[in-house]
């Protein structure tokens, strides 16, 4: 059977922060305001494969309550969220997700992202989508206010 999921997250901007996408730190004036790494894209990827292994979301695997997810790179949280579609009896397809952020440009970093992501998920580069867009100064994205991703997932369960 194929499943898909559809994941989503925003983060605010925070100063005194780091920024990262994709596991990938990304030279900005702040980061993204979070328990963890507030590695947004890596979180609308959990819940979209979360989603499609009708498994909850990220916040019900990784509560914000939980002191031992605190600062956590969210590449591990991918890892882990991958543990628990293959326990369930799934395997994953493909992802894709785009980034909504004005700023900074992130053309350079892209290529970086998808391989961390694939290699935190355990498949190839080749079906690990990353995209980045502006909101052509729309919205929260568009007042440069913080960051959101949209993802989708593919995942064949026995």
């Amino acid at each position: 059977m194929i499943c898909i999921g559809c994941g989503f997250d925003a983060h605010a901007f925070a100063a005194g922060r780091r920024l990262v996408l994709g596991g990938v730190e990304i030279p900005h004036s702040a980061g993204l305001a979070g328990h963890s790494d507030a590695d947004v894209l890596s979180h609308a990827v959990c819940d979209a494969l979360f989603g499609a292994a009708a498994l909850g979301d990220i916040g019900g695997h990784f509560p914000d309550s939980d002191g031992a997810y605190k600062d956590v790179s969210s590449l591990r949280l991918l890892s882990w969220t991958a543990e628990k579609v293959a326990a369930a009896g799934g395997r994953i397809v493909n992802i894709d997700a785009s980034i909504v952020l004005q700023r900074p440009k992130l053309s350079p970093h892209i290529a970086a992202m998808r391989g961390n992501i694939s290699g935190a998920l355990g498949i190839p580069m080749e079906r690990t989508g990353v995209k980045a867009t502006t909101s052509d100064g729309l919205g929260f994205a568009g007042r440069e206010e913080g960051a959101a991703v949209f993802a989708v997932a593919l995942v064949e369960r026995e």
